[in-house]
């Protein structure tokens, strides 16, 4: 149940959220009013090609600010990439960095902001972990392309540190100056990809909702209405990706659930999410909604109030009824028939995932102890074998 606000917590977010279609355009004006000139642009191989960050260019270049962009961000992005943009944020003598695209830019920026700041002493080395990067960062303007992973709004950057192990740095300095959310950046995003960081984000905000150790009313508040919003959009955002009012709610229900889980951090999902990315390369979003429904199952015999409490946030159409386990079972049947409304994979077995890969899975997901701490539910290894075992077929 709701933490009681008498036991005290601590809740920190960014400095300044632009909602607006069309405020990217705006990044020249908040730029040059703060009296900079020279900017990292950070973005991908596939926003460029897709020129998607043009005009916000554009907009920067037409208000004096010389831009540079380092555009060569993968998914997922090892050491290397963090290395290459920081070289190109020095050269460039860089004073304010910018993050455009889906999380892995916004990580990157984040780090970029943090290492590239001319007193910086540490080395990426050094900030693995929570609270190590101390100091000061350049300014950061955080502009996200997908309505999922809210990592405009999170103190988390994830970087790939060897073929299928990943590392966080984890610290308030990576809390932007302004997360611009501008539903015209997102509307030529195929359906698929709609569909699964728009359950990503909703994984944030259950998760959040459910998280065994920072649980506070703040971040309820939060997951509840980022829950109310995606669960009333996401459909139309996806079936119908013209619809700039569905576009626009998913962008603020997905920085909500960022905001939320930024305080009060996800679980058992991601924990087994993480090594099907690893190892198969599966979106981060789609790793989660694979997970997702045999997770909650599992997590019903302490977590069950609170599902109750989401579900008629979440799908309000429904009339659940019953005991609070009964309404969670309820809830994770919605959650299923949503994930195949949206034309996503429900099966390992439909990933080409072979079963007898599924005990590697397990003990790598047992790595994650960051995540897992954070469940409702203690998580062993036989436990991660059973859900992904129901997870595959």
């Amino acid at each position: 149940m709701s933490n009681n606000t008498n036991s005290g917590f601590l809740f920190a977010t960014c400095q300044n959220v632009l909602c607006e279609v069309g405020s990217s355009l705006r990044i020249g004006e908040i730029v040059t009013e703060q009296g900079y000139k020279s900017v990292l642009f950070v973005t991908d191989p596939g926003i460029a090609s897709l020129n998607l960050h043009q005009s916000t260019i554009e907009g920067l270049q037409k208000a004096g600010v010389e831009v540079t962009v380092y555009d060569e961000v993968q998914a997922d992005p090892p050491e290397s990439i963090i290395f290459a943009a920081l070289e190109c944020a020095k050269k460039a003598n860089a004073e304010v960095v910018i993050g455009f695209g889906g999380g892995s830019s916004m990580d990157v920026a984040k780090l970029i902001a943090f290492l590239a700041h001319p007193e910086c002493s540490q080395t990426l080395a050094d900030i693995y972990g929570v609270n190590n990067a101390k100091g000061q960062r350049l300014p950061l303007i955080q502009v996200p392309t997908t309505a999922g992973t809210g990592s405009e709004v999170t103190q988390v950057a994830i970087v790939t540190t060897g073929e299928t192990t990943k590392m966080g740095s984890v610290s308030p300095i990576y809390l932007p100056d302004y997360a611009i959310l501008d539903a015209g950046l997102t509307v030529g995003l195929p359906p698929h990809v709609t569909a699964a960081t728009g359950v990503d984000a909703m994984v944030h905000a259950i998760e959040s909702y459910t998280s065994a150790i920072k649980k506070n009313p703040m971040s309820d508040l939060l997951a509840k209405e980022a829950l109310k919003l995606m669960g009333a959009n996401i459909q139309t955002a996806v079936h119908n990706g013209k619809d700039l009012g569905a576009r626009q709610q998913m962008l603020f229900g997905a920085m909500l659930a960022g905001q939320a889980f930024a305080n009060s951090p996800v679980a058992a999902v991601h924990a087994l999410a993480y090594p099907l990315g690893g190892h198969f390369h599966i979106p981060h979003g789609l790793s989660n909604s694979l997970v997702l429904p045999h997770v909650l199952r599992f997590n019903i015999s302490e977590a069950a109030d609170m599902y109750a409490e989401l579900a008629p946030y979440t799908f309000p159409d429904v009339a659940f009824e019953g005991s609070s386990e009964e309404i969670a079972e309820q809830f994770i049947v919605e959650m299923e028939k949503l994930i195949k409304d949206l034309g996503l994979p429900m099966t390992l077995k439909e990933m080409d995932i072979e079963e007898s890969f599924l005990p590697t899975l397990a003990k790598d997901s047992m790595l994650q102890e960051r995540l897992l701490m954070n469940n409702p539910r203690p998580v062993s290894y036989d436990d991660a074998l059973a859900i992904y075992t129901a997870a595959y077929q």
